[in-house]
């Protein structure tokens, strides 16, 4: 049966996905943009700015656990609909505060906010594609999270010159009000779209999984933690989002202590590590989607795609030797896009292993794992590279931190293979 015979209302679901994702990561960045311009404005210290970005990573890992059972009660439309109102008013709400409480105030807001996107967005592809398609839609919209961080240095510096700080949190904050339009318009479970031709219908349904209902009861997080499925997802965010997210925050400082790179212009050496993760995302979903499509088994095609990512990683160890900028470049890029890949492949594994109401509440739990992870790395990176510049040797520093990124994802992948060595889909 040809695609245009089955129709193609499901990539336009993908679609609404990744333009929330790209919107959720221009709206985080924008306060780190306007770093400079802010500390004047409020006579900021290292550790006020530090202090309000560990007030959104705490309310993000608390975002997540929350909003992943409450999506799961009330559905995906509403629930995301309900996560962008609340991130899209607390990035606005960025140019009326006065003081930095004001900024650490809206700052948590807007993590509770933004954490409900990845539950929603993971429960929709659940609800919209059959398990062939799920890594390669999830890769799609997970990309926005590159697009947002390639677009946001381009957006916000841009409106900063031409209006001023306060307009530049009052236009990518109200982005997300264009979107919800859209989203209200556009989505609907597939049982109770009207435009979703009947064979498209089957074709979503063809695993045999049961339709997602909008009456469904939401399972209890007790009873999700006592499962090793909810594990899988837990070990596989909680030990590769710091990482993410290192790459995210210390790379540009990365490539100036080391290679004297100036980072008061443009960088292409920084858009290249970024937009390679685009690639990334896409070549992980497509990779785990093909070779279902072979035959493979689901499960099996998964942990297949997520041992060659993590075998991918390993050669950052490797950065310690590069003496030439791109040679660096390169090294990083690759681990960059693996991680997306990962991430791509490891948010599937939800949808395909435990049952579609508890798919937003597993995502919520293992987000917040990862998030915590993510908040506690920073002190062990700022704390190790403090260690070796006082030492007058920060390239060490650097380099033990390579050594943790090469081997996180593979002893991830060690865990999830014997945790789902005799592993079945839940039946609850």
């Amino acid at each position: 049966m040809g695609e245009t015979k089955i129709g193609n209302y499901r990539w336009a679901v993908c679609a609404l996905l990744f333009f929330a994702t790209t919107i959720n990561y221009i709206d985080r960045q924008v306060i780190g943009l306007l770093k400079p311009t802010l500390e004047k404005e409020f006579s900021w210290s290292e550790t006020d700015y530090g202090n309000i970005v560990m007030v959104f990573a705490a309310c993000y890992a608390l975002g997540y656990i929350l909003f992943g059972n409450f999506i799961d009660k009330i559905g995906t439309k509403l629930g995301y609909s309900i996560s962008i109102i609340i991130w899209s008013i607390a990035a606005m709400a960025h140019a009326l505060v006065k003081s930095t409480f004001g900024f650490g105030l809206v700052r948590g807001v807007l993590g509770l906010g933004e954490a409900g996107n990845f539950p929603a967005a993971v429960k929709a592809v659940a609800e919209w594609f059959p398990k062939k398609e799920r890594a390669l839609a999830t890769g799609i919209f997970n990309s926005g999270t590159s697009i947002g961080a390639v677009a946001a240095p381009i957006l916000v510096p841009w409106i900063l010159g031409a209006y001023g700080w306060q307009e530049a949190f009052l236009i990518t904050g109200a982005i997300g009000f264009i979107w919800l339009i859209f989203w209200w318009i556009y989505y609907e479970i597939p049982s109770r779209h009207k435009k979703l031709s009947s064979r498209e219908y089957e074709y979503i349904h063809s695993d045999h999984e049961p339709a997602a209902s909008p009456n469904a009861v939401a399972i209890s997080w007790s009873r999700l933690l006592s499962l090793r499925q909810t594990w899988v997802f837990i070990v596989g965010k909680v030990l590769t989002d710091p990482i993410w997210w290192f790459f995210l925050f210390w790379l540009p400082s990365y490539f100036a202590t080391t290679f004297k790179l100036d980072l008061t212009k443009p960088s292409l050496h920084l858009a290249v590590v970024y937009t390679a993760t685009t690639f990334g995302s896409i070549g992980g979903g497509y990779i785990s989607s093909f070779l279902i499509k072979r035959g493979w088994p689901v499960l099996k095609a998964r942990k297949a795609t997520l041992l060659g990512v993590a075998i991918a990683v390993l050669p950052i160890i490797l950065a310690r030797y590069a003496s030439n900028i791109w040679v660096a470049v390169g090294i990083i890029s690759i681990a960059a896009a693996a991680h997306q890949a990962w991430s791509a492949n490891i948010f599937t594994v939800v949808s395909d292993i435990v049952p579609k109401r508890a798919v937003s509440s597993v995502v919520g739990i293992g987000g917040m794992a990862g998030s915590i992870g993510s908040t506690l790395f920073p002190l062990l990176v700022g704390s190790l590279l403090d260690y070796y510049k006082a030492a007058g040797n920060i390239g060490a520093g650097y380099n033990i931190l390579f050594i943790i990124c090469g081997l996180a994802y593979f002893t991830a992948w060690l865990i999830i293979h014997f945790l789902t060595s005799r592993m079945k889909p839940i039946e609850l």
